[in-house]
């Protein structure tokens, strides 16, 4: 196992652990509520985190094996299977939650070093080695612990994590749609990054205030910073 899969499963471990006390902090009446999502209660977060965990061990499964076991079904599956997690009381949703978190966490303790190489795809398609499964889980417990909407911020996620966040999201920005010339300075962090052509706007602020933009929650940007619109991010 590398330093660097290393890192992220410690990331992985600490995001979920701030989700956890993010969602043990919920009264059961605030499930029903809206989460930061449009159109998504914190219930169907939860039921989100949950099914998603289960597809992450179909990758993981498919990388150890090689026997080809997509995230879900199809798009539609992966929608009811939302939509049904959600529907579930309160205790229960937290049971389930939990149980993939544990399941999730066994299967990449007991991940054969020969399996982090095998190549699955993701929901969109794109092909990855098993390895970037942990970063896969990376990106949905630290955003989603903020999309709740309970407490947890940006401001919660470590500095390194979050200029990780920003590499991904412009990773993602670089093959999207009318994409803006900018380029990004972190001023915690050695990080920059550049979209676009040779006239781009700089865009200079703290790792904390470029999470919000670049991940697209804009309800969260800072006041007075008006940058380029960037394409979604996942």
């Amino acid at each position: 196992m590398t330093s660097d899969l290393h890192r992220r499963i410690d990331w992985m471990r600490a995001g979920t652990e701030l989700l956890t006390r993010t969602v043990a902090a919920l009264p059961d009446e605030s499930f029903a509520e809206p989460s930061a999502l449009p159109g998504w209660s914190r219930a169907h977060l939860l039921g989100h985190l949950a099914r998603n965990a289960d597809a992450l061990l179909n990758l993981l499964a498919w990388a150890r094996t090689g026997v080809e076991t997509p995230m879900y079904p199809s798009t539609a599956a992966r929608e009811t299977g939302i939509e049904t997690s959600a529907k579930q009381a309160p205790a229960e949703l937290r049971a389930d939650l939990r149980s993939g978190i544990d399941r999730l966490d066994r299967a990449i303790a007991e991940m054969p070093d020969a399996g982090w190489a095998g190549m699955v795809r993701t929901a969109r398609g794109r092909p990855v080695p098993g390895a970037e499964v942990p970063w896969m889980r990376v990106r949905e417990v630290w955003v989603h612990a903020v999309d709740l909407d309970a407490g947890a911020s940006f401001a919660d996620i470590p500095v390194d994590v979050g200029a990780a966040l920003l590499t991904d999201a412009f990773s993602f920005a670089a093959n999207g749609p009318d994409v803006p010339a900018v380029l990004v300075r972190a001023t915690d962090a050695e990080l920059e990054l550049r979209l676009g052509g040779d006239d781009a706007v700089p865009v200079l602020a703290p790792v904390v205030e470029l999470l919000p933009w670049a991940l697209g929650r804009d309800a969260l940007r800072p006041a007075g910073r008006d940058w380029p619109e960037l394409p979604p991010w996942l």
